[in-house]
């Protein structure tokens, strides 16, 4: 049983390198006309743009589910995932993260941030002393399903 499930799109993430891709491929195209089909030329601009689609695939979204028991996350299709025992968390607080913190999964100052667009998250400190961030555009309701899910687990 889920308290709670959401994937936030991470919008600017698939616009930006969505205009990367189409960017490398068109002026890798044109070069190669231009250049009378020249094979270096093409892989030049094919190699940035496979890039771009990898990251684009692997970071598109981020689907957050917590249960009575655990709060697990996972970026895109879900090869890159983490997860958090209820148990273990000691307190939560929705936060505003800073503009330059970015997006993805990072380390910033007092601990790591996972998101993919915006800047609400939920941070959630584990007994170890340990902080993570969880990005969302649904930062009310995410902290009450982990609030929710400790006040079961204690």
């Amino acid at each position: 049983m889920h308290h709670y499930e959401h994937t936030q799109p991470g919008t600017f993430m698939r616009a930006f390198l969505g205009l990367l891709i189409a960017v490398f491929v068109g002026v890798g195209g044109v070069a190669v006309l231009v250049s009378g089909g020249g094979t270096a030329v093409a892989v030049g601009f094919l190699a940035p743009a496979t890039v771009c689609t990898t990251v684009l695939v692997l970071f598109h979204s981020l689907t957050v589910r917590v249960s009575r028991d655990v709060i697990r996350l996972a970026f895109g299709g879900g090869l890159i995932h983490k997860s958090f025992t209820i148990a273990d968390i000691q307190a939560t607080a929705a936060v505003r993260n800073r503009w330059y913190y970015g997006w993805g999964i990072k380390l910033i100052r007092g601990g790591w941030l996972y998101n993919v667009s915006g800047f609400d998250a939920v941070e959630i400190q584990l007994k170890n002393g340990r902080r993570y961030r969880i990005g969302t555009d649904q930062p009310t309701e995410l902290l009450a399903a982990v609030e929710s899910a400790m006040a079961e687990a204690s």
